[in-house]
């Protein structure tokens, strides 16, 4: 097995893994957020401090880029997969790492640094700031420890613990 950083198509990629399933997971959560608050609970639009229309065009544009963010780390994992070059664990902690890191970047600088839009209007926001943010660091510290566990897996140049 190669240390990740050979020649193409020679060994697992440890970094190209990672980045691929990373985009996969900011897609994913991305499309969770989009049909599950905008569009079955209706809760918000992507902008909600304008017109209707505007606020439409907003998840629009959402959508688009959560679909352009699917098809590009499909691609990239289609292409690691063709030439047996996935490494599995940092796939893992990429695909934890993007949907931990979309949510606590919707979470805190969509809903409170920017007030694009809230979770939800007219209740106490603190309940589902925590349940938002505190699932993205869940999905985040486990997308760390999996990255961790990737580098140092045999195989990846990263010397390992002694039996």
């Amino acid at each position: 097995m190669g240390t990740g950083r050979g020649s193409e198509g020679h060994g697992p990629r440890l970094g190209r893994s990672l980045a691929a399933t990373a985009l996969i997971g900011t897609g994913l959560m991305a499309a969770v957020d989009e049909i599950v608050f905008h569009q079955i609970l209706a809760w918000h639009h992507f902008y909600d401090r304008s017109t209707p229309m505007v606020a439409l065009m907003s998840d629009g544009l959402l959508h688009a880029g959560e679909l352009v963010a699917l098809v590009a780390g499909f691609f990239l994992l289609a292409d690691l997969c063709r030439r047996r070059a996935l490494h599995r664990r940092a796939a893992w902690a990429g695909l934890l790492l993007g949907l931990g890191g979309f949510q606590l970047f919707d979470g805190v600088i969509d809903h409170k640094v920017l007030r694009l839009h809230q979770i939800r209007y007219g209740v106490d926001l603190l309940p589902y700031d925590l349940a938002w943010n505190g699932a993205a660091v869940l999905l985040l510290t486990a997308g760390a420890l999996t990255a961790w566990w990737a580098r140092r897996a045999p195989g990846t140049g990263r010397p390992t613990a002694p039996r």
